[in-house]
């Protein structure tokens, strides 16, 4: 993968799961904030607990904080999965966000 490729994933990534959470916000399903820098984008939920999504250019990773650790996703035949379990990303998201949420909430 390019640069450029890596770029282009990476940001289409972060803008998708910040439509979900304004979606949820919208339809006043969960209470998040966002907040983005470059390639950082940091989610509050409402215990105040934090996700936070990383990109890792010079990796080509994209990496998730969360209170369960950290994991490492990287890019392979259409979608980010996770370097040690082959989970997908937003599936991770997903289930990381629930648990500290307290609410189900599917990132697609």
């Amino acid at each position: 993968m390019t640069d450029a490729e890596y770029d282009r994933l990476s940001q289409e990534l972060l803008r998708r799961i910040e439509q979900q959470v304004d979606r949820w916000l919208d339809d006043d399903v969960v209470d998040i904030d966002t907040h983005r820098t470059g390639g950082l984008l940091e989610l509050t939920l409402p215990d105040r607990s934090k996700l936070i999504v990383n990109t890792q250019p010079p990796l080509q990773e994209i990496w998730l904080a969360a209170k369960a650790g950290g994991f490492h996703f990287r890019h392979a035949q259409g979608r980010w999965v996770d370097t040690r379990s082959g989970l997908e990303f937003l599936a991770c998201l997903s289930e990381q966000a629930s648990r500290q949420s307290g609410v189900t909430l599917t990132f697609v």
